[in-house]
This record gives C-alpha cells, sequence and structure tokens, in this order.
C-alpha cells in the first residue's frame, strides 16, 4: 500500500496549524483586556445614561397645568382679594366669609364674565379663569402685581348667581395649584391659587 502524497500531508498540517491559530485566538479574545477605545465607548453609554435621567422639578412642584376643581356651592360672600409674592410662585388669595367654597380654575383661551359673558382680556401670555362657588355683594379691589415673577394682571369678572370668576393673566401656561382654608371661630374661608415661577 502506497503513503499519502506530500500535498496530501502539507494539506492537512496546513488545516491543524489553522485550527490552532483559531483556538489560540478564541482564548486571547476570552482574556483579553477592553482597549482604551472599549472603555471610551462604555464611558460614553455611562454619559447617555446620566444625560438622560429627568431631572427633578423645579422647587419640587409637581402641580402640573390641567384644570382644578371641587364641587361644593357655600353660603357667604366673596368680600377681598389680595396677592403675594414666594419663592417659587406667585399667590392669588380671595378672603370670603363662611364656609370655604368649592372652585374651577382653569386655563383659558378667553375668561369670560359672569353673568354677561363678555371677554375680560388681561395682559400674559396664558390666562386662568378662576371661578370660586360663592357669590358676592360688591366688586373688592384688585391687587397691583407689578414686578411679580409669574402674574401680570388680575381683573374682576364678576359674580353671578353663586359663582364668582376673576381673570389672572399669567406670563406663561405654567404648574397651579388651588386649595382652600377655613377658620371656624372666625367663620371666614380663603380660596388660594399658586402659580410656578416655571416648570
Amino acid at each position: 500500500m502506497s503513503r499519502p502524497t506530500t500535498s496530501h500531508t502539507s494539506t492537512r498540517r496546513g488545516a491543524r496549524a489553522i485550527a490552532a491559530l483559531a483556538a489560540t485566538a478564541a482564548t486571547a479574545a476570552l482574556f483579553a483586556v477592553p482597549s482604551a477605545s472599549g472603555a471610551g465607548a462604555a464611558t460614553t453609554a455611562a454619559t447617555a445614561t446620566t444625560a438622560g435621567t429627568t431631572a427633578a422639578p423645579y422647587c419640587g412642584i409637581t402641580w402640573g397645568s390641567l384644570p382644578k376643581t371641587s364641587a361644593p356651592l357655600t353660603a357667604g360672600r366673596v368680600d377681598g382679594v389680595r396677592a403675594g409674592r414666594h419663592a417659587c410662585f406667585d399667590r392669588l388669595v380671595l378672603d370670603m366669609t363662611g364656609p370655604a367654597p368649592g372652585f374651577d380654575v382653569r386655563y383659558v383661551t378667553t375668561v369670560l364674565s359672569d353673568g354677561s359673558g363678555f371677554p375680560v382680556p388681561v395682559t400674559g401670555g396664558a390666562r386662568l379663569a378662576v371661578v370660586a362657588h360663592k357669590g358676592a355683594t360688591t366688586v373688592p379691589s384688585m391687587p397691583s402685581v407689578a414686578g411679580f415673577t409669574t402674574f401680570r394682571e388680575v381683573k374682576w369678572a364678576g359674580s353671578f348667581e353663586g359663582y364668582t370668576t376673576l381673570a389672572l393673566g399669567v406670563r406663561a401656561r405654567l404648574p397651579h395649584r388651588v386649595f382652600t382654608l377655613y377658620d371656624a371661630t372666625t367663620n371666614r374661608s380663603r380660596l388660594v391659587v399658586d402659580v410656578a415661577h416655571r416648570w
């Protein structure tokens, strides 16, 4: 029986050499230290994750800008309106007699006067219709908001059948909150509207 030719032997030796090289390369890949470029890629990914993290809300405010409402219609009357400046928001307060009322405070295209339905224009990039579920027998003076961060103008928009409306012009559509307070010893209440300085 004849021996394999030299060419066949060389072919088998070449195949074994290629397989050995491939195994060596695979082993080296398993234990390789990441290159500088790999480290940079990892750093970039970490930076992207950090950049994608949501920033904390301004002053911790999470009020949003959707309508705020409460149903009760109570006895008493609106007899005063005032405004104040705070570190993170501007505040509007309606002073009233009787228990705390319901309310409807929302952004609108145009504030309409109670009863007549006429538009009540106010300065500012956005308008809040502030409706207290309580009437008024006199028109209180409106506070000046010159120099306020968020408020631009406050106007009386009428009182009709147990509802009183104010037009509040603000810098832009910003987060707001609404709440009421009641002091049983004096039988007086307040409707408070806060509008944040920014998002």
